[in-house]
């Protein structure tokens, strides 16, 4: 396991000791445990960028009728108010 430090606000530094305490965890626990889920959540939607930039250079699009019945799918057209 590796050590470093990491500069906050103070107003996050309070945060953080704040959410600490509720979980009766350590600060470095919560920051560990969100710099994880950051990387996570940070790597899953940098790989689907790259998958979308790779379909597009492959000149693999959405058709006409697909992109409409994605928006029909998504807003109120039609319905009544």
């Amino acid at each position: 396991m590796s050590a470093f430090t990491v500069r906050l606000p103070d107003d996050v530094t309070e945060k953080l000791d704040a959410l600490a305490a509720k979980l009766d965890r350590s600060r470095s626990y919560v920051a560990a445990k969100a710099i994880g889920d950051f990387i996570a959540r940070e790597e899953w939607q940098l790989a689907d960028i790259e998958a979308g930039l790779r379909e597009a250079d492959r000149g693999d699009f959405a058709t006409d009728a697909e992109v409409a019945a994605t928006i029909a799918k998504y807003t109120r057209r039609g319905r009544s108010r």
